[in-house]
């Protein structure tokens, strides 16, 4: 809890610092307009005028670039917990198993229970690794393949058996496709990479059951447009944009219930960037939840 405090004492000094220069600088910049207009001494009232004008968007300035860094630094403590948090607990739980298994004579059904939760902190792991590998080598993800024609439908069912697989749900019960056949010019590690992560988002975020639903559809620009809705809480409109930031997660990691690390949107957005797309998220229509939304240059198939 006093990190939580340290960190607003940090951005609360910048922010109050640069309001006093400001209020300040404005008072001067009025008794110096006030006292040269009454000597009419317009030459160094228009000088003086423009030099404070300009140490005021100096600090302005100033102020923006502080908060930035601050709420960085904030996303960046938060990461760093979560990620301590996320390595911590697997780890933690195969030991325990593993010394369990080492000091009691298990039956065979309770051996094999313990083999499946061992395998599934190992995929946790695993998952971990991976995106913090990803953020990584973004600008390498997939380079030692040349661009091809990637049939979108079978990668999108493909990504959504292997997700389906890691939250142990069975792929009929849970996603709905609405697929149109499209193409797109791209590297197929890259869009796998975009579309196991959202679709990995849309599994954490859901309602319980989950239940998501895969839209594909080509547009007269020449663009393939990808939906996936889950039927969660939603985004809030103030956290639609930030959510694409590195590191960012929304709340505190005391009191966040969803695993995780902040850096699977961040990857798909840059991605998507690097691909010429874009990706926005938007409310679900007449129900509850989000719907991430990818637009990729490409065509339809025949």
């Amino acid at each position: 809890m006093s990190s939580v405090f340290r960190r607003r004492a940090t951005l609360h000094l910048p922010i109050t610092l640069s309001v006093v220069l400001m209020v300040l600088n404005i008072t001067l910049m009025v008794c110096w307009i006030v006292i040269l207009a009454q000597k009419t001494a317009w030459g160094a009232l228009i000088t003086g005028t423009v030099v404070f004008a300009a140490m005021l968007l100096g600090l302005t300035f100033y102020l923006i670039l502080m908060i930035k860094e601050v709420r960085l630094n904030q996303r960046q403590a938060n990461f760093v917990d979560s990620v301590t948090h996320e390595l911590k607990s697997p780890i933690s739980s195969l030991k325990l198993y593993l010394e369990t298994l080492e000091m009691r004579t298990l039956s065979d059904e309770q051996r094999t229970q313990f083999y499946g939760v061992m395998d599934h902190e190992l995929e946790r792991l695993d998952h971990l690794i991976t995106q913090l590998l990803e953020v990584g080598r973004l600008d390498a993800i997939g380079m030692q393949a040349d661009p091809e024609d990637v049939p979108l439908e079978p990668l999108l069912r493909k990504c959504v058996q292997s997700i389906c697989a890691h939250h142990h749900r069975d792929p009929a019960e849970t996603v709905v496709f609405d697929l149109q056949a499209a193409v797109i010019h791209a590297r197929p590690l890259v869009l796998e990479t975009v579309f196991r992560n959202l679709l990995d988002n849309a599994f954490k975020y859901a309602g319980d059951p989950p239940r998501i639903e895969v839209q594909l559809r080509v547009n007269d620009r020449s663009h393939v447009i990808t939906r996936i809705a889950d039927n969660g809480q939603g985004v809030p409109p103030e956290l639609r944009k930030r959510i694409f930031r590195i590191f960012f997660r929304a709340g505190s990691e005391l009191t966040r219930r969803q695993k995780g690390t902040g850096l699977g949107l961040y990857i798909v957005h840059t991605l998507v960037r690097q691909m010429k797309g874009r990706i926005s998220v938007h409310d679900r229509p007449g129900e509850s939840g989000s719907v991430f939304e990818v637009d990729l240059p490409g065509r339809g198939e025949a």
